[in-house]
């Protein structure tokens, strides 16, 4: 549930109703979600995590998805990407998630947590929600980059045919050469990420995951 070598979060606030407010609008943006509650942040780029997943991209799309077009109600998160890659992934909206904005000096986030995950993952080691994400304890976020800082994350894929770079727990950024790299590293295909969202346990909520390049 780690989010890596982030700094700890000064400043973890709660969106109330965030998803109710996601099916009354119709979908949502991070730059969207940063422009209307005036937070002084400035976005740049972003980059989609995802259990140490990570995923550039230029903006990330929140959107309910239609009733009845899959087997629960769930929600998709969807990453402009850089290049020709292609991101998304398809959430359980019947679990109870939480989403929440991180700040600290030079960097936010939005990251969304269920108490199913919470519960099954760091209940144990955290009072609360906040807790944990203020140790950046959590699966799924997007981070909110700037200036210097987000030249640096677009460098990590630049020149290379990957799809996304990885983050391990202790920092260090591994960056496979291409699509079947990266694929041999994380021990699945591209078919098993889009059927069971790269073997998730059935508490993070997570049904489909694309991560491709063409």
């Amino acid at each position: 549930m780690s989010a890596g070598d982030e700094p700890p979060w000064n400043d973890v606030s709660r969106f109330p109703d965030f998803l109710e407010h996601l099916e009354s609008e119709g979908g949502a943006t991070v730059r969207g979600i940063v422009d209307r509650i005036d937070a002084d942040i400035d976005a740049d780029g972003v980059v989609y995590h995802d259990r140490g997943i990570r995923v550039p991209g230029y903006d990330v799309t929140f959107v309910p998805e239609p009733e009845g077009s899959r087997m629960v109600p769930s929600f998709s998160v969807e990453v402009q990407t850089i290049g020709p890659r292609s991101t998304w992934a398809v959430f359980d909206a019947t679990l109870s998630w939480d989403f929440y904005l991180l700040q600290a000096e030079g960097i936010a986030a939005i990251a969304w947590v269920s108490d199913e995950e919470y519960n099954a993952e760091e209940a144990g080691l955290f009072l609360s929600k906040q807790d944990a994400l203020a140790a950046g304890r959590f699966s799924f976020g997007t981070f909110i980059y700037s200036d210097e800082e987000w030249a640096d994350q677009l460098d990590l894929i630049d020149g290379t045919d990957t799809p996304a770079f990885l983050q391990r727990d202790d920092g260090s950024v591994l960056v496979p050469n291409d699509q079947t790299e990266f694929y041999d590293i994380v021990n699945s295909t591209p078919a098993e990420f889009r059927s069971n969202g790269g073997r998730a346990p059935s508490h993070l909520g997570l049904l489909e995951l694309e991560v491709t390049i063409d």
